[in-house]
């Protein structure tokens, strides 16, 4: 049977597949999102699968549930379920058909953990900690309303200007901050009884129960100092707090706030903690890496201080459903035995093994993957693995620790990709002309018509990111239209070593520019069958930037697509969510003292040279690039009469191309295709 080239409406096929969690006995259970077109909207269900992968059921018949958890024992598997009223906590017992739910969907839940002895269930929920809906009351404001409390309280869309005096008052995702804060609660299985643990202007995240069940510690981003700013903070702790005096306990803070904490979990004896976190030195750019802290304070050390590499998945895909990043699994037999971790290397993102006195081997074995989440079996024998591989959307495997055979668990996607032309990319790296190894993928189509194709350079954003080369919907789109494609890493990508990913910041458009184009240079000298007249670019986010930066600097490319892009430094600063740390830290510079250099490193100061055709397109709700910073740069083109389209996408924010409206997303595959036919 002739397969069929993969078409952009093929992104309702497909079936994203995440979050497994092994229970006790063995049971595995997963999240399946799936596109509903009618709706125009994504639904998730869980699924369970045995081990030998012989039974591959639904186990919710819920369209928006998610977070599968199992009890201790393995006898209940619970979830949330998203409703128009917010999550809740729902139950499936053992043997039951229908779930029970356990915590409304009022209490708003964003994440919840089991105690280990069953006794209890953890979780976070937002709540009005600020009266006034978008601060604190001070004083003077205590005052000028007296008695007017019920004014005071109502909606103030309604009857009031919305007040902000925080220096970050909007987050990408999440929009304008409405005052709200999460705070810890505790779930008695029991009685059903919630108590609220932690309460104050502060939000915390990531419970975790200690082996014992008597703790409970969580991360935090607090400041006892006045003259501080949180939102000028970028390091957290970890706090923990009792729970034998439990309304009564005051959290206490076990971290000496050096560092910026993404996960963490307690050694099996509960004696310390294990680390995924940042020193920031290089700010964002900085390398993720394995700390111990022990739990009655004291300062962190580095469990593999030769190690380096990036601890996490810092790979960037169209997809992966969104989803948190696992906590560090930690052996029962630790320290003899060490930490289970994702790690980002190379183009690649594997399951590594580090140990406490610095070895560090992947489990996972060799091959084009990325590993976006993993569960370990009670018997540390199996490990389960949620990956994209170079030639196959996500499913689920199974990795014997053993022997490190990998084989398939999950074929969700099987009958829909058995149909279809996959195009399967070629790894290429070479050394840039200061030194730099740089790796990447190009792709050619398989069914080419002609003897020479168009080349398109794909540039990710970040930068401190990373391509892999796995299978990408957002590149079969266009290989299937019959363009080359071409994507790396430039200096700057995360998977490279730390000198590497800091290599860009305060050289934008200089070294990680040169990479770009002396890697169009080694794929036009590498393969014939690649027309040197025939050139497109695109890219998003930063990859938008600095796509706009080349077209604006050199006109060997026929035809150019920014997506979700910067324009303007200047602008960027003070209205993006990271707008101040991002143009100080990468670029390297402020407005008060560096306007004319960041003036003159924003593509809009030189968007009167461009002559590539460009089309610009932006989600019209995105607070990490603005579209204002598309507005400016379309203005100014039509303003000195280039060739240019805006296309703005309602209700859109940052995240459009990987988890945007599903018709939004076929239509940006559909209008780039467009323009790069067009134009090439």
């Amino acid at each position: 049977m002739k397969k069929s080239q993969i078409m952009p409406e093929d992104l309702n096929q497909y079936r994203w597949i995440s979050q497994p969690v092994i229970s006790a006995n063995g049971q595995v259970a997963y999240v399946e999102q799936t596109i509903d077109q009618v709706k125009n909207e994504y639904n998730t269900q869980i699924r369970g699968i045995s081990l030998d992968g012989t039974e591959d059921v639904a186990m919710t018949n819920g369209t928006k549930d998610s977070s599968p958890a199992w009890s201790p024992d393995g006898g209940t598997l619970t979830f949330l379920r998203s409703t128009e009223a917010g999550k809740g906590l729902w139950c499936l017992p053992a043997g039951e058909a229908e779930a029970v739910m356990l915590i409304s969907p009022e209490r708003k839940i964003i994440s919840y953990i089991w105690s280990p002895d069953g006794s209890y269930i953890a979780f976070t929920s937002k709540i009005q900690s600020d009266p006034a809906g978008h601060r604190a009351q001070s004083k003077d404001d205590e005052a000028m309303n007296g008695s007017n409390a019920a004014l005071f309280a109502a909606p103030t869309s309604e009857l009031r200007g919305k007040v902000y005096e925080r220096t970050t008052p909007k987050a990408e995702g999440a929009g304008w901050w409405d005052g709200q804060y999460t705070h810890l609660f505790v779930y008695e299985i029991s009685s059903g009884q919630i108590t609220q643990i932690t309460s104050g202007y502060w939000s915390v995240s990531m419970p975790i129960w200690s082996p014992d069940s008597l703790k409970l510690a969580f991360i935090s981003k607090q400041t006892q100092e006045e003259h501080v700013d949180p939102d000028l903070l970028y390091h957290s702790d970890v706090y923990i707090v009792s729970m034998n005096e439990r309304k009564e306990a005051e959290p206490y803070q076990v971290t000496d706030s050096s560092l910026q904490i993404s996960q963490f979990s307690f050694t099996p004896d509960g004696s310390q903690l294990i680390l995924i976190a940042s020193d920031r030195q290089y700010g964002s750019g900085s390398h993720n890496q394995l700390f111990t802290v022990p739990v009655q304070r004291g300062g962190p050390r580095l469990m593999a201080p030769e190690l380096d590499m990036h601890i996490g998945n810092a790979a960037l895909s169209d997809m992966k459903s969104a989803s948190a990043s696992p906590s560090p699994v930690i052996s029962q037999s630790f320290p003899q035995q060490g930490v289970y971790v994702l790690g980002t290397h190379h183009g690649n993102v594997d399951v590594y093994r580090v140990h406490t006195d610095g070895r560090c081997e992947a489990v996972t074995p060799a091959g084009e993957k990325d590993v976006y989440q993993y569960t370990v079996s009670a018997d540390e024998k199996k490990l389960v693995i949620a990956a994209l591989t170079d030639s196959h959307p996500s499913e689920l495997y199974i990795v014997e620790l053993e022997n490190g055979q990998m084989f398939r668990l999950t074929r969700r996607n099987d009958e829909f990709m058995s149909k279809r032309q996959v195009n399967v990319p070629q790894r290429i790296e070479f050394s840039s002309s200061d030194g730099w190894l740089i790796q990447g993928w190009l792709a050619i189509p398989d069914s080419r018509s002609v003897s020479k194709l168009p080349l398109v350079l794909q540039i990710h954003g970040g930068p401190h990111a990373m391509y892999t080369g796995t299978y990408s919907h957002e590149m079969q789109t266009l290989l299937a239209a019959g363009y080359a494609v071409l994507w790396v890493n430039p200096r700057g990508s995360i998977g490279y070593g730390q000198g590497f990913a800091r290599a860009c910041r305060g050289d934008f458009a200089g070294g990680d520019y040169r990479d770009l184009m002396e890697a169009v240079d080694y794929a036009l000298a590498s393969y014939n069958e690649l027309d040197e007249l025939r050139l497109g670019v695109a890219g998003g986010s930063y990859g938008g930037v600095m796509t706009n930066w080349i077209i604006a600097h050199c006109h060997r490319f026929k035809a150019a697509v920014t997506q979700r892009c910067i324009s303007n430094w200047l602008s960027m600063y003070g209205t993006s969510d990271i707008g101040i740390s991002y143009v100080e830290g990468v670029i390297g510079g402020n407005l008060a003292e560096h306007a004319a250099y960041l003036w003159s490193r924003s593509p809009l100061a030189h968007a009167h040279q461009i002559e590539t055709p460009l089309l610009i397109m932006h989600g019209e709700q995105d607070y990490r690039t603005p579209i204002a910073q598309a507005e400016e740069l379309y203005t100014t083109l039509k303003r000195y009469g280039k060739t240019t389209k805006l296309i703005r996408y309602p209700g859109s924010n940052h995240s459009l191309l990987k988890s945007g409206k599903p018709s939004l997303r076929v239509d940006s595959f559909e209008q780039v295709k467009a323009w790069f036919d067009t134009y090439l």
